[in-house]
């Protein structure tokens, strides 16, 4: 068991040596003060000593750091607003200018970089319409951006790396007014290929119909070209036939009209027994 005249010595040996020690990780770098004032900075990482009391360590991130801002409204050329959602990249270039400028807050740090991207921003969305925002400059926006944020480094010891928006887009009730306006055209659009699609097809109708027309007068005057020519053969060889023999054509159409009229079972007559039309049924010669 340990004297206690030599146990309070050593436990107090024991802290100055734990106060008198620091590590820097890789990812860190670190300020050392006396008495509250910068007496300088460590970015070496490893285990450094200092003396206990007079010296303190704040340490900062040699990371990179994110400023995820929420949507804000910015007005664009036409005045219209658009919702713009980025994030900023950030790392400390110089950590004894970033305490001095911020007293090591990094909330204070995002804000002072919030509102030099916001007014850069403004700016670059003042000079563009909706349209060259949203589809066609956003990197070159972005580009221009960056750069206006360079004096920063002399400014604050940071320097911003990247930034990107994550969405631009319009306000709802803008959103939802450009939709109508869309759909409103897209039914005019629509509405036109309807009208057109209709006249064309009465186009097509009408000549459809014409043609239609056309091609039945052409056959109702082929067919009665045909039936002329086939009445005349006809007549021809009627003729014809009763030059060769009178008695036997006469005979034969009267032998038809026999026929055609005593169709029926309950057929009637009203004719003189002496009528023409009943000749070779009185006198087999037809006389």
């Amino acid at each position: 068991m340990l004297n206690p005249r030599f146990t309070i010595p050593l436990i107090l040996v024991v802290l100055v040596g734990l106060f008198s020690l620091f590590h820097i990780k890789q990812w860190e770098q670190a300020i050392v003060f006396q008495f509250r004032e910068i007496a300088h900075t460590d970015s070496q990482p490893g285990l450094h000593v200092m003396i206990p009391v007079m010296y303190t360590v704040q340490k900062f991130e040699k990371r990179l750091l994110n400023l995820d801002q929420e949507a804000r409204r910015f007005l664009t050329k036409e005045k219209k607003d658009v919702l713009v959602d980025y994030y900023v990249k950030w790392l400390i270039i110089d950590v004894e200018k970033f305490y001095t400028s911020t007293r090591g807050d990094f909330l204070y740090a995002n804000g002072l970089i919030e509102q030099r991207i916001s007014r850069a921003l403004r700016d670059q969305f003042g000079e563009r319409t909706v349209q060259e925002v949203v589809a066609g400059e956003r990197t070159e926006i972005l580009d221009t951006v960056k750069r206006t944020t360079s004096k920063l480094i002399q400014e604050l010891g940071i320097s911003v790396v990247d930034v990107r928006t994550k969405r631009i887009d319009l306000p709802e009730e803008v959103s939802q007014s450009v939709y109508n306006r869309m759909r409103a055209e897209r039914d005019r659009v629509a509405k036109d290929f309807r009208a057109r699609g209709s006249e064309a097809s009465e186009r097509i109708k009408a000549n459809a119909d014409r043609e239609s027309e056309v091609i039945l007068a052409n056959a109702y005057r082929d067919a009665e070209i045909i039936k002329g020519e086939g009445d005349a053969q006809a007549t021809e060889i009627y003729a014809a036939a009763f030059s060769k023999d009178e008695e036997f054509y006469a005979l034969y159409r009267s032998l038809n009209a026999y026929q055609n009229s005593f169709k029926g079972g309950n057929d009637i007559l009203l004719l003189k027994p002496d009528s023409d039309f009943f000749r070779y049924f009185n006198h087999p010669g037809g006389k």
